[in-house]
């Protein structure tokens, strides 16, 4: 009986350190990141990462999409269309409000998957303790926030659930990091429709080794480590887990960008944090269905197996 409760509890709790690991760089990458703004702007930090993020895993992974099934490669391309839609909403929203009080707003994408796929009668618990902290976190009655600011922040929000149910579906099907070899390609190809142009005239050397350096720390390791959490968990456990992300922006932005936080911030950590630890109890899979390459021999991707 013990090793049957084991193996998924296991689970859970690595795909918790995992998205616990992926939040932490992320943050780090987008609070360096601001520093890039007067030089490149927030849609060319954004491009930077993107393009060399591609380079890395198009050199490293080496994908074959050509190997797959036709709804699995269209599912990898609209992650890339998320993947790429989130990171540019979220640094135009951080470009004008504080980086806690974007993550925070950012952070609806996922309390909404938390939501939607919640069962049973606690399936609200953890995301209204998530929900109360988010509210203390982005103190909105302040009503002194940008409403640009906002709006991307909503729309990143959107594309983070997208992104959330779009990579646990690409993850159950491709092996390894396949499917983000491809995403990602594709969310630096629509980030240069958009900002490359009137980026590239104002590249430098540092500034190339900069985005190369912030490649890894984002997109590169957390998106990884975001893929195999998602074959750990549910999607519903993940998105709850993504409640500590705001109270990790918040030190981020204390600690590197010199935003000291309001006093409230302090319950609503206590509050996400409460909320995380519930979905690691309580988030553990089944394991996922094969992961497929088409033409390729079916592999089946335990949700307890190690990365």
């Amino acid at each position: 009986m013990v090793s049957i409760t084991a193996a998924p509890r296991t689970s859970a709790r690595s795909g918790a350190l995992m998205a616990l690991g992926s939040m932490s760089c992320v943050q780090l990458g987008l609070a360096v990141s601001v520093h890039l703004f007067g030089e490149v702007g927030p849609l060319g930090a954004a491009w930077l990462r993107l393009a060399w993020a591609a380079v890395i895993l198009l050199a490293a992974v080496r994908p074959r999409p050509w190997r797959f099934r036709r709804p699995v490669l269209l599912a990898t391309v609209a992650l890339g269309i998320a993947t790429g839609g989130v990171t540019m909403l979220f640094m135009l929203a951080v470009a004008r409000l504080p980086l806690g009080t974007v993550s925070a707003l950012e952070f609806l994408g996922p309390l909404g998957v938390a939501v939607a796929r919640g069962r049973g009668r606690g399936a609200l618990l953890w995301p209204g303790f998530a929900a109360v902290g988010v509210l203390l976190l982005t103190h909105p009655w302040q009503g002194s926030l940008s409403l640009m600011g906002i709006a991307c922040a909503l729309g990143a929000a959107i594309c983070w659930a997208a992104y959330i149910i779009l990579t646990q579906a690409v993850g159950d099907e491709v092996a390894g990091l396949q499917g983000l070899a491809v995403s990602i390609p594709v969310a630096a190809l629509a980030a240069t429709l958009v900002s490359g142009p009137a980026v590239i005239g104002d590249l430098t050397p540092h500034l190339l080794l900069a985005g190369f350096g912030l490649a890894l720390l984002l997109p590169v390791i957390p998106f990884s480590l975001e893929m195999y959490a998602l074959r750990r968990m549910t999607t519903s456990a993940f998105g709850t887990l993504m409640c500590l992300e705001p109270a990790i922006a918040v030190v981020a932005g204390l600690a590197l960008l010199g935003q000291v936080p309001p006093i409230w911030s302090l319950a609503g950590v206590t509050f996400v944090i409460a909320a995380g630890l519930g979905a690691e109890r309580s988030g553990a899979r089944t394991a996922p269905g094969p992961a497929v390459l088409e033409g390729a021999e079916t592999r089946r991707e335990p949700a307890a197996r190690g990365c």
